[in-house]
């Protein structure tokens, strides 16, 4: 497995990246400080809202992957999703990026299909 930061840091690193882009950020759960996981929230001017978590993969190693996707039919079922993760998950922190291209935050490239 690889070496991981502490979330505490992980987690200010994303916040200072958004802000210094341009972006808004904000922490809707902490977590646990040094082995929590991670949940961010990508949407830009609250729109294409979705939610990437870190997902075990074949090699061991963990890759960011959407777990849910807002409809927009429905939207408050995407907040009912982000508290139950919080309430099963004490250890989870929920970021929120407000930005556009997000996924370059998290080291994905948002034009890759």
């Amino acid at each position: 497995p690889e070496a991981r930061l502490p979330a505490h840091i992980e987690v200010s690193a994303l916040l200072r990246r958004t802000q210094a882009a341009g972006g808004f950020a904000t922490v809707l759960k902490k977590g646990e400080a040094e082995a929590g996981t991670l949940m961010v929230v990508l949407t830009h001017n609250g729109t294409g809202t979705r939610a990437y978590e870190r997902m075990p993969q074949i090699d061991g190693s963990r890759a960011w992957t959407v777990s849910r996707l807002q409809d927009i039919e429905k939207p408050q079922e995407f907040g009912e999703y982000l508290e139950r993760r919080g309430k099963q998950d004490g250890d989870l922190w929920i970021l929120e990026l407000d930005i556009a291209n997000g996924e370059q935050l998290i080291g994905l490239n948002p034009y890759r299909t």
